[in-house]
């Protein structure tokens, strides 16, 4: 595994940066397990919920745990967790705006809470899309 040199992690630019990226991550988390007990709760509505939202919902928690670990890994220094999250971040923010823009399967309810979602990564890829976290991964 790749590390970046401690000292450069212990920067108050790149600790604040990390803290402000779990910070989001943890609301995304959050916010994504919170749909899925919601989705849960709502099983026996047809309308709410169908097999799109029961897979989409799955996803996203599975994303945002990985964008978690993803997380805290990179503040420990390693460069392929940083690499992972900024792919994984600026794709689901991709696909959510598709999934709002598009007519489909997902109720209203699903693409509002999207874009909550979608709005919280947005500040996932701008930080981690930052001069100075591309600086401290930058591949040497």
């Amino acid at each position: 595994m790749q590390h970046t040199p401690d000292p450069a992690l212990d920067h108050p630019r790149s600790r604040t940066a990390f803290r402000g990226v779990r910070r989001l991550v943890s609301g995304y988390l959050g916010l994504s397990v919170l749909t899925l007990v919601a989705i849960v709760l709502l099983r026996g509505d047809a309308a709410a919920v169908n097999d799109a939202v029961w897979i989409r919902g799955t996803l996203v928690v599975v994303s945002a745990v990985v964008m978690f670990v993803c997380a805290v890994r990179a503040a420990r220094g390693s460069r392929p967790a940083y690499h992972r999250m900024r792919i994984i971040s600026a794709a689901m923010v991709l696909v959510i705006a598709v999934i709002i823009v598009l007519p489909g399967p997902f109720p209203l309810w699903l693409k509002i809470e999207q874009g909550v979602c979608g709005l919280v990564l947005t500040g996932v890829v701008a930080i981690l899309n930052g001069r100075h976290l591309r600086t401290l991964f930058a591949d040497r």
